[in-house]
């Protein structure tokens, strides 16, 4: 029989028998009973949120992307990814959520406490999110969603630990070291993969890939995020495939076996984003320069030149200006002639400086002293 999230008794203890013996986890899914109550998980996925955007806003210089703009994405983002997870799920599990009768239980819909959200659907709502917020702003998108992949990756890898909470997304029964320990609603134990370890794992790699590799030779805007579609595609497929509660494509099958929705979606992805990546490198030839920050830095230090050179030409002219000496018109000027029949304005007259006076005075004495010499001169022949 597979054994599924409904089979296995609420708060049930948690053992890893093949890593810690008989050591058990016992704690509650709830964390403070008021109201509905206050999930782990709920609180784990603010976690995965607030570090993300944390990694995010260290990041965003490196990608030419203010931090007021990203804050209004995280606070646009955080609802309506929640709401496109909760969305995907339902849609794909929407004989969950009938009564009898087969109306909709809309009390059990939005039961998010309960557990029953999609990755694959906040990812595809914050993407298109992220597409019309970019494209308001004037804002490239491929530089956003390198930055917010890796918070997203963070996210996921916190977030995954409130699945382990809620005693849920496990995978089939195993023998293996680090298998997982459950007890179900029968009485019986189970044991079983920890996917939700597996992708939590899976993800903390792919994070470290994008920070100290991938992203330290950008080619070009968009790179992260084909990558992560790559990577996630990768390991989401293989760890679905261990799983016992995944979404199914309707009542689709193929060779006999019904299609998981989280592997179809992975092949596409997979197939997609690898072409992307080498378009845009073999193909293509993306250069760093044509990254938005590297653009925008250009930009910068063009304006800055221009600014000093408008600068170093304001001044020289100043200076130019000041080493004309006072009260000795240049060569070009000419003296205004007043217009026949107009009436004439005293020019202002600017008095002449000490040193002026006595180099006129100094002028006139040695011309006196020559006429008088050549006089006497004269008288004596």
């Amino acid at each position: 029989m597979t054994i599924t999230n409904t089979d296995i008794l609420a708060n049930s203890p948690i053992s890893f028998p093949g890593l810690f013996g008989n050591w058990e986890f016992t704690a509650s899914s709830v964390a403070l009973n008021i109201g509905h109550g206050i999930y782990w998980y709920g609180i784990i996925l603010g976690l995965g949120v607030l570090f993300g955007m944390l990694l995010c806003l260290k990041q965003a210089k490196h990608y030419g992307i203010q931090e007021d703009n990203l804050l209004d994405l995280v606070l646009m983002g955080v609802p309506l990814g929640i709401l496109g997870a909760r969305i995907y799920y339902v849609l794909f599990y929407l004989d969950r959520f009938r009564n009898t009768d087969g109306s909709l239980n809309w009390g059990s819909i939005v039961a998010i406490w309960d557990g029953g959200l999609a990755i694959y659907g906040t990812v595809i709502a914050v993407f298109l999110m992220a597409f019309l917020y970019c494209r308001r702003k004037h804002i490239r998108l491929g530089a956003m969603t390198d930055l917010c992949v890796m918070g997203l990756m963070l996210g996921q890898a916190i977030g995954r630990w409130g699945n382990f909470m809620n005693r849920e997304a496990f995978g089939a029964e195993t023998t293996l070291p680090w298998r997982m320990r459950l007890t179900t609603i029968y009485g019986s134990f189970v044991e079983v993969h920890p996917t939700f370890l597996y992708e939590s794992l899976w993800n903390v790699l792919g994070l470290c890939l994008v920070l100290f590799v991938i992203s330290k030779a950008r080619h070009f805007d968009g790179e992260n995020t084909w990558f992560y579609f790559l990577w996630y595609g990768m390991g989401r497929f293989w760890i679905e495939g261990l799983r016992t509660d995944s979404l199914y494509l309707f009542d689709w099958t193929f060779m006999g076996e019904p299609i998981r929705v989280s592997q179809a979606l992975s092949l596409v992805m997979i197939l997609v984003s690898a072409a992307m990546l080498f378009y845009q490198i073999r193909i293509r030839h993306a250069s760093r320069a044509d990254l938005m920050v590297n653009q925008l830095a250009a930009d910068e230090a063009e304006a800055a030149e221009s600014t000093g050179e408008s600068t170093d030409t304001r001044e020289a002219e100043a200076a130019e200006s000041s080493s004309e000496p006072d009260g000795e018109p240049t060569a070009d000027a000419q003296p205004e002639t007043p217009a026949e029949g107009g009436s004439t304005e005293t020019p202002a007259v600017s008095l002449p400086t000490q040193e002026q006076v006595e180099q006129t005075a100094g002028s006139l004495y040695s011309a006196a002293s020559t006429v008088l010499d050549a006089i006497l001169g004269g008288s004596g022949n």
